[in-house]
């Protein structure tokens, strides 16, 4: 690729406000070019105007706190996604936010291995730096200073990358590409197969996981990111290995306990029907069984997903189908539904 770094300094302001417009960052609109840079700039110059916090709750327990944008600066972020970063790859390790990248598909690099030792960057989007993001993002190889700064400006808030902006994840992954790819040098060197999830470390092989965590604590620090210690494990084969909720000792499938639970509610939706499924659990009087039949069949999809061929799984999603298309048996007129102990000859 040409490096246009010294090319940029002949263009004038004609071509790069050109530019700017090429990106379509406001998408398809009637209003005039000089509107549109003028709301561009305005939303660049004051991001802290556009944000408000949101907290989500996590699968184990707190709160997530994250910065979301409005919805017109909301916009702007997904055309930069779409419209600049989509032309950008992350390195072969990045295995989130991107076409293709799953937690199973992170989970199947490391299956049957003697050592996996999972590390995690402490607070990764926070120390994700306004600095790092202009310079891994929006070079100056491909875009001139004032272009990149102001798409930089557009995505940072306060100084930093925000957790809730729809760009922020792909950015995540080219900021971290260099790490990447030394890491992929560094591990392939001594046979260890690394990957990224996010802020999820792996690495999978026969090695000492000391000299691992200290290579990889060394130049993440220079890097200006720090491990998150108390996430910090090593699992060998003769332990369970799970890998971004993904068991992997010797096969990939998700954890026993639940399989068991999804079997046992599946089993109960076959003997006893939904509805008198979701009474016991105190959740039929809401007469909406359609919600719960999708949350179990998107389960089952997702099983399925990591191990494709388990054929009992492959039964319960062509029955989970089925009530879908009744509708899980309820009935409109009525919802009156009977509250019996149903909870008899579970399966295990």
């Amino acid at each position: 690729m040409w490096n246009y770094r010294g090319l940029w300094k002949y263009c004038d302001q004609e071509q790069i406000r050109d530019m700017l417009l090429s990106f379509r960052l406001l998408g398809d609109t009637d209003w005039p070019e000089e509107k549109i840079l003028a709301c561009l700039f305005a939303l660049s110059n004051h991001p802290e105007a556009h944000y408000h916090q949101a907290r989500i709750p996590k699968k184990r327990g707190g709160y997530r706190t994250l910065d979301v944008p409005d919805r017109l600066l909301k916009k702007v972020q997904r055309n930069i996604l779409h419209h600049v970063l989509e032309g950008f790859s992350p390195s072969l390790a990045a295995m989130a936010y991107k076409k293709g990248g799953s937690p199973v598909g992170n989970a199947v690099c490391h299956t049957g291995k003697r050592v996996i030792l999972k590390m995690d960057i402490q607070d990764f989007f926070g120390n994700i730096t306004f600095p790092m993001v202009l310079h891994h993002s929006f070079p100056g190889a491909y875009f001139p200073t004032s272009v990149g700064t102001m798409l930089t400006s557009l995505c940072c808030f306060k100084e930093r990358l925000p957790q809730g902006g729809p760009a922020s994840p792909a950015i995540s992954n080219l900021v971290m590409k260099p790490f990447d790819e030394h890491m992929i040098r560094w591990c392939g060197e001594r046979g260890i197969t690394y990957t990224r999830y996010s802020d999820d470390l792996t690495f999978s092989g026969d090695f000492d996981p000391a000299g691992v965590m200290g290579k990889t604590e060394g130049f993440l620090k220079a890097y200006g990111l720090e491990i998150n210690r108390d996430k910090t494990k090593v699992c060998t084969n003769g332990c369970q290995q799970k890998v971004t909720g993904v068991v992997v000792n010797e096969k990939a499938q998700l954890p026993r306990d639940y399989r068991r639970r999804l079997r046992q509610e599946i089993h109960y939706c076959r003997t006893y029907g939904t509805l008198d499924h979701l009474a016991q659990l105190g959740q039929g009087e809401e007469c909406q069984p359609e919600t719960y039949l999708a949350s179990l069949l998107g389960k089952v999809s997702y099983l399925l997903s990591v191990n494709p061929e388990d054929q009992w799984f492959q039964e319960a999603r062509e029955f989970l189908m089925e009530e879908q298309k009744k509708g899980g048996g309820i009935d409109r007129t009525g919802c009156q539904l009977r509250k019996n102990s149903l909870f008899t000859n579970s399966p295990t």
